[in-house]
């Protein structure tokens, strides 16, 4: 029994733009605010603190002007009923004491002490626990030959609450603008964000072979960058599937009447029984066939050029080897054919910034069609920049070489012949222009012949 394939387990789900954004955006501002917040707190803290230590240090001044030395030594001068008036505070629970110079109570609260003022200092500021509770205290030392001291301490209860409201009033504000700033943000992203969900759902509705440019809106230079990138590409594959569809039906129609001579070739040869016809026939059907793959070859080069521009590969070519090359590959058949083929110009060293596939398909044609139309010989010139390959045939009349530079377009040589499909100029103007290079047409010499020249426009080493 076998079990079914399991198939292959759902990729979660990618966070929303929208989500990711805001998260950027309102993360580093929380941690702002919260960062902001504590610093407030402290700096509140602080100047709470100084506040209220200042009152405290202003009622050890109220008590220390009220105290006096005398025969009998230091003696405070308010009452009970007095100190009680001075040191009132109806949110806090106040202690005070005078002590002598030995460190014993004059008046007060028994047991109430400080850390004492250092280095030349009047007052010092601390917290204490006494009877069980913390306190801040002060401890005043005036500036008397009576070395008192005058302690007040006193809870922090009013303090801490002070702080806190401070806390309260300040952070409800804050979490309010906040919470209003991320929403805001929030509706401010998905709006900005919204032409992007349009562009995606207009993708989502095209059909596979509807290449035309999408609308862009031009809400922000990103979108807009990513809509014409989009309709590039579109416009590469628009042009990729026209030459795709060019070609196959090139192919279609350009292979029907070879292929449908050959199998007529093929079908009369077997009806035969004499050798001799079927050798002619298997002679003829070598040629069909020979021609058929030449028209093959030269519609995949069209099909090529027409995709190019994208995957051109400039480089610096050395133009007197790729000739001598070129020379190489088709001596075999004009020396067949009783044609002399040769070159001029090799030992001039001339190096280009060029495509080597698109230079060899350059030569290739001119040379096959210096051979199917042209004289008796062939010559592959190269002089400064220009490349060319000459013929002593009948040439071109000056007003039909446009023409022949259009698809299927043949002379008189070629209907008379019967050979090629008239691609083979076509494809060497094309080519041209992939390179950026001029194409011309010239009478080879005085008496006649045909001299087909390519001269770069940029040249290095």
């Amino acid at each position: 029994m076998s079990l079914p394939a399991s198939s292959a387990p759902a990729q979660p789900a990618a966070p929303s733009l929208t989500a990711r954004v805001a998260r950027r955006v309102l993360l580093p501002l929380g941690l702002t605010w919260l960062v902001g917040t504590a610093l407030a707190l402290v700096v509140a803290s602080y100047f709470t603190e100084q506040a209220f230590d200042r009152a405290m240090l202003d009622d050890a001044y109220l008590v220390s002007a009220n105290v006096r030395a005398g025969e009998r030594g230091i003696e405070l001068l308010l009452t009970p009923r007095d100190l009680s008036n001075v040191l009132f505070d109806q949110s806090e629970t106040v202690f005070f004491a005078v002590l002598r110079p030995d460190g014993s109570l004059l008046a007060g609260d028994a047991g109430l002490d400080a850390p004492a003022p250092v280095d030349g200092a009047r007052h010092r500021f601390s917290r204490i626990e006494y009877r069980g509770q913390p306190l801040r205290a002060v401890v005043l030392k005036p500036e008397a030959a009576t070395d008192y001291r005058i302690v007040i301490a006193q809870s922090t209860r009013a303090r801490a609450l002070l702080v806190e409201q401070l806390l309260i009033y300040s952070l409800a504000p804050q979490l309010v603008l906040l919470a209003l700033l991320a929403a805001w943000l929030w509706r401010g992203i998905e709006r900005e964000l919204h032409p992007l969900g349009e562009l995606r759902r207009t993708l989502e509705q095209r059909a596979a072979s509807d290449l035309a440019a999408v609308p862009v809106a031009r809400s922000s230079r990103e979108l807009e960058q990513l809509g014409d990138t989009l309709n590039a590409l579109f416009d590469r594959l628009a042009q990729s599937a026209a030459a795709q569809r060019e070609f196959a039906g090139n192919v279609a129609h350009e292979l029907r009447t070879p292929l449908a001579g050959i199998r007529a070739l093929a079908d009369y040869g077997l009806a035969q029984q004499n050798p001799a016809v079927w050798r002619e026939q298997l002679q003829q059907i070598a040629l069909s066939q020979a021609r058929a793959s030449h028209l093959v070859d030269q519609l995949l080069a069209l099909a090529l050029a027409d995709e190019g521009r994208t995957a051109l590969r400039r480089q610096p070519l050395r133009l007197d080897r790729l000739a001598q090359e070129a020379v190489l590959r088709h001596l075999a058949r004009a020396d067949a054919q009783g044609v002399d083929l040769g070159a001029q110009g090799l030992e001039e060293r001339l190096t280009v910034q060029a495509d080597a596939a698109l230079v060899e398909g350059i030569l290739d044609n001119l040379i096959d069609n210096a051979l199917r139309y042209g004289g008796r010989t062939i010559t592959v010139e190269i002089s400064g920049r220009t490349l060319s390959v000459a013929d002593d045939g009948p040439g071109i009349a000056p007003e039909a070489r446009a023409d022949l530079l259009q698809r299927w377009a043949q002379g008189p040589a070629g209907q008379k012949l019967g050979q090629g499909a008239g691609l083979g100029l076509a494809i060497v103007a094309r080519y041209a222009r992939l390179l950026d290079a001029r194409l011309e047409f010239s009478q080879a010499s005085e008496s006649g012949g045909l001299r087909v020249s390519l001269q770069f426009q940029a040249s290095a080493g």
